[in-house]
């Protein structure tokens, strides 16, 4: 599939079959996740991958969201390795988790499944649940799954600026 055409068909999906997301498609999601770009290579990139019911029912604690997604997955970055900008200290490691989960939302599209960002959570929550190190930061929980026939984008996924509202040249006035 032409790149554009599979951005712009991948929505945030909400609805999810109850059906197992096999190991394979699994593995590419990480795999797509894995040669993202990070500053500097550093790496930072940290994933829990839930598909254990028990574990899965504990997202509720954290979020309610998840939409009974067959699969989750935690999208974190080590704040002990990930590069900070000499300049002003800036941890680039939300930018890392940030290109790592878009880049696997991308896959999990091409693979014919559906996810959404989550970005609503109670970070210290999950990672107590969940037994993070306290030097991972969590950046977004992706839920993962066969799309349900009712599943469709939202009317705000085709409301776009144009390139003009977006798009400086040479000068922002």
């Amino acid at each position: 599939m032409d790149f554009l055409e599979l951005a712009k068909n991948r929505y945030s999906c909400r609805s999810f079959l109850n059906k197992k997301v096999e190991k394979e498609k699994i593995e590419k999601i990480l795999e797509a996740g894995r040669i993202a770009p990070t500053a500097v290579n550093y790496q930072p990139q940290r994933i829990l991958v839930l598909q254990d019911e028990e574990k899965l029912s504990k997202l509720s604690e954290c979020t309610r969201y998840g939409w009974n997604a067959p699969v989750i997955m935690i999208i974190c970055y080590d704040k002990n390795i990930s590069w900070k900008r000499k300049f002003d200290g800036k941890d680039e490691g939300i930018v890392d988790a940030a290109i790592v989960a878009t880049q696997m939302m991308l896959e999990i599209e091409d693979l014919g499944l559906g996810t959404t960002w989550i970005g609503y959570f109670d970070s210290q929550k999950v990672k107590e649940i969940y037994e993070l190190p306290e030097n991972y930061e969590v950046v977004a929980i992706l839920p993962i799954g066969y799309k349900s026939d009712d599943s469709k984008p939202s009317e705000m996924h085709y409301k776009r600026n144009s390139l003009e509202e977006m798009t400086f040249w040479d000068s922002i006035r």
